[in-house]
């Protein structure tokens, strides 16, 4: 018998599922082991690892921190006590400035930072949406700024010119802005789809043209400019085109959220239940092989870049209609656009998955500005941490040795490898 199997035989008996006779306990251990090193697990452990790196840099920058250090060799103890005094204090803060503060009388002043990070979220949750559709379909929409800025402008041009009764005024402004977020994208895909032109080039100049076009529109009278003013801002939205209160005036959520949950589970249902969606999923999977499959590829891009945008409109619309209902400037997508690019790599461009992510990024935000009151921990820490996010999600093979995680597959694929496995096949 020869001791290497002819490559037919070896590719059958690796791809071969489990053996009956296999005890059931090693495929309860290949589950475990799929769940350890599966995406989810990477997602949260990259969380966890930024987080530390933060607390790292809290520290070095900490001015308790660095007198301690002064005297170290002398009592080390107050170096380390100093170090868990700024880190825990910084993320405490981070806490009651995004969840619930303990410091507040009463449950409902106690909860009002969980009502900020959610509306913080809103519009991170909606943009994330329209940028996982478009890694779903293989393709990048690095161009959220200029959607957000578009539908800004179309949403406030209605919300501000045309009076309406309520509600009926809200959803023509939403309409208006997605159907402008979504005609902004589809550019993109439809030049991809025409010309070939690559849709990252292509959305990062749609960004300058869409920056430059709001910034003429908020100088120019009779156009987004307040009449009778000097200053780039647009007029005061009306009352009957504002996204109502969710638990009152005193808290700033509003029902913009409603809408992005209402996203999340409208691009679930069309990724997972549709034939749209699956065209999507196939596309990007291979774009050949599904031309071959008879799907219209061409025309998949583009729907995905319209669907993509107008997503990522609607969370230019709840800036608008939500938190700055007095009237906005050039800088109503406050970086909001290359954010949720952000969130749809944590969230694995899955709806559940960036919902998560934006409420997390929403946190970051919110409990920042507490950071900084309390700790004075400067901002541009949850910068970092962000940012260490996306690299530790981008390197899961750093992830999985930091953790010494396992590979989902590897235990049934070393089975389906092994000298006893080839030899019963």
């Amino acid at each position: 018998m020869s001791d290497q199997l002819p490559p037919p035989v070896l590719a059958e008996a690796t791809d071969a599922p489990p053996s009956a006779h296999e005890p059931r306990g090693s495929r309860t251990e290949q589950v475990l082991r799929d769940i350890v090193g599966g995406h989810a697990m990477i997602s949260v452990l990259a969380v966890l690892l930024a987080l530390i790196v933060g607390a790292i840099l809290i520290a070095f920058t900490d001015t308790g921190v660095q007198a301690a250090s002064g005297y170290f060799f002398s009592r080390p103890g107050d170096t380390f006590a100093a170090i868990w005094e700024a880190a825990s204090g910084a993320y405490s803060s981070l806490f009651q400035g995004s969840i619930y503060n303990f410091r507040r009388p009463g449950f409902a002043d106690g909860i009002k930072p969980l009502t900020e990070t959610l509306t913080f979220a809103t519009p991170l949750i909606a943009a994330g949406l329209g940028v996982a559709v478009s890694f779903r379909t293989g393709m990048f929409n690095i161009g959220g700024r200029g959607q957000m800025l578009v539908a800004a402008g179309a949403a406030g041009y209605v919300a501000f010119t045309f009076p309406m009764p309520f509600p009926l005024h809200l959803i023509v402004a939403v309409v208006a802005g997605v159907a402008a977020g979504a005609l902004w994208g589809g550019i993109a895909g439809l030049l991809k789809a025409r010309t070939g032109a690559h849709e990252v080039i292509v959305t990062i100049m749609l960004n300058y043209v869409g920056l430059y076009l709001i910034s003429y529109l908020l100088r120019t009278q009779g156009a987004l400019q307040a009449p009778g003013s000097n200053n780039p801002k647009s007029p005061a939205m009306l009352p009957t085109a504002v996204f109502p209160e969710m638990f009152g005036a005193r808290y700033n959520l509003h029902w913009g959220f409603v809408f992005a949950i209402a996203a999340t589970i409208w691009v679930w249902y069309l990724m997972n239940r549709s034939n749209l969606g699956f065209q999507f999923r196939a596309v990007g999977e291979n774009p050949n092989a599904a031309r071959v499959a008879g799907i219209n590829v061409k025309n998949v891009y583009v729907f995905a870049m319209l669907i993509s945008g107008g997503l990522v409109g609607l969370a230019g619309v709840a800036q608008v209609l939500g938190t700055v209902t007095t009237g906005f400037s050039e800088g109503i997508d406050a970086g909001i656009g290359f954010d949720a690019i952000t969130v749809a790599l944590l969230g694995r461009s899955k709806p559940v998955g960036v919902f998560v992510a934006g409420i997390l990024f929403g946190a970051l935000k919110a409990g920042s500005y507490s950071m900084q009151a309390a700790q004075g921990v400067p901002i541009d820490i949850v910068l970092v941490v962000q940012s260490l996010i996306v690299l530790f999600i981008a390197a899961p093979p750093l992830v999985r040795a930091i953790f010494r995680l396992p590979v989902p597959g590897t235990l049934r694929r070393a089975r389906a490898l092994s000298p006893k496995a080839m030899v019963t096949k």
